[in-house]
This record gives structure tokens, sequence and C-alpha cells, in this order.
């Protein structure tokens, strides 16, 4: 019931559904006066969403930026609802051109931009810096990542997600699961978080091109932890690089 904070002014306002495999993780940044969100979520889940929210002490009319960072109905489903609670007539929502031709049918009224004529990002007016990059056809054409500089955190949006029967907020791999070479021989069944993973972008990531593209732009990066749409958020340098592995 309450947001949890992931990292300095960064707070996951998501929403779990023991009865759902697939969860989805907006996350809220809170920097003095000013607030972004990412990835605000579905329909159905904006009560949930916005009561975090709310719960962080943050009035919703500081929230001057909506990241979509591709324009599925679990991203961009409750834009309506967040348009009006927020009433800020400053409201911009940061995605890509060819987001916001599908992400204009969820409402056509906030003004819509896209983050390469942003320079690839963001700032807030500390300076605090988020940073966008480009990931063609993982899984849209136009999906993208966002990286926070000051916190090292990544918000991969589907890379990283996982459809999960049993989810928890933040990863945990076991010491047998870090050694792993074959998440295709576990034994552990539908709790492998590896898995998981592996299942989701095979399902998903439907590119080995593409997706061995995107791998080496988040290589590049110096990342603490991982915070996807779906599934768990990766809280630590070796378990990211144990999902690395297996992603390859």
């Amino acid at each position: 019931k309450e947001p949890v904070e992931i990292a300095k002014g960064i707070y996951w306002v998501g929403y779990s559904d023991i009865n759902s495999g697939l969860h989805c993780n907006p996350y809220l940044i809170i920097e003095e006066q000013e607030a972004v969100l990412i990835d605000g979520g579905s329909r159905d889940d904006f009560s949930n969403v916005m009561l975090k929210i709310l719960r962080t002490g943050l009035d919703p009319s500081q929230i001057t930026r909506l990241v979509y960072q591709h324009y599925d109905p679990d991203l961009c489903g409750s834009l309506p609802q967040l348009e009006s609670i927020i009433s800020n007539d400053s409201l911009k929502i940061i995605s890509h051109h060819d987001n916001n031709i599908f992400i204009h049918y969820y409402s056509p009224k906030t003004k819509k931009l896209d983050f390469r004529d942003l320079d690839n990002h963001f700032d807030f007016a500390t300076g605090r810096r988020l940073e966008f990059y480009a990931t063609p056809y993982c899984h849209q054409l136009g999906s993208f990542i966002t990286y926070d500089r000051q916190t090292k955190t990544l918000f991969s949006s589907d890379l990283f997600g996982s459809f999960d029967t049993v989810w928890r907020l933040y990863l945990k791999l076991s010491d047998r699961c870090k050694s792993c070479l074959d998440a295709g021989s576990c034994d552990q069944g539908s709790v492998c978080p590896i898995k998981g993973i592996k299942q989701f972008h095979q399902r998903i990531m439907t590119s080995n091109l593409a997706a061995a593209h995107t791998m080496s732009v988040i290589e590049s990066l110096d990342i603490d932890r991982i915070a996807p749409q779906h599934g768990s958020i990766i809280s630590s340098r070796e378990d990211i690089e144990t999902i690395f592995r297996h992603l390859r």
C-alpha cells in the first residue's frame, strides 16, 4: 500500500496483484519541487498508483513530465486520469515520435515531445539529469530506456522484465542462480527467476539483432540498479551481471 523509495528520490508506485503474473512498475522521481512519472500505468491501476504518489507527500501538480518508454496500454492507459489530477498547463509527455503517434489516441491534450529533439536528456532545475537511449525493436520501433545519472538507476521498460507467478519487488538470486550456466536445465520450474526473465524476453523481444544492439548500449552505462516496468528490481551489480550473462 505504500510507495517504496528504491534510490534517492526514486519511488516505486506500482501495484502487486497476486492473481496476475504480469506486475507493472511505474516509477516516480521527485527532485525538490519537480517530479517525473515514468510509465504511469494502466487505467485500472490508476487509483493504486495515484494513492502511492499522494503518500510520498507530493502534490500531483508538481509532476511536470510523463515519460512513456513505449506506447502499450499497461504504460499509457491512465494518461487521461493523470492529466485530470495533475492539472498543470506545463505538463509535457516525453517519448519517441513513433510512440507519440499512438499515445495521442489515449489523449490528444498534453503536448508530446520526442526525446531526440531534447538532445536525449531532461534536466531538473537542480541539474539532476535523466538520459534517454533508443532501443529500437525492443520491443517497439520507438522503444527507449531512461538512465538517472545521479543514482545510476536504469529504467529499462520491458527489458529485464519477467512474467512471475511468485513476485517480489526486489530480485533475490541465490548462489545457485548466480553460478548457473544454463537456465534451460533449471529444475526450480516456474520459481526460477532467470528462466522467467529469459522466457519473457524470448516472447517479447523477437529480434536477436535488436536485442544484441540494445545490450551493448546498456553495458556501456555505469548501472547500480535496473528498474524494469515488469518483474522485479535488480538491485545489485552481481545480479545485474548474472542476468546479462543469460541474456547475451
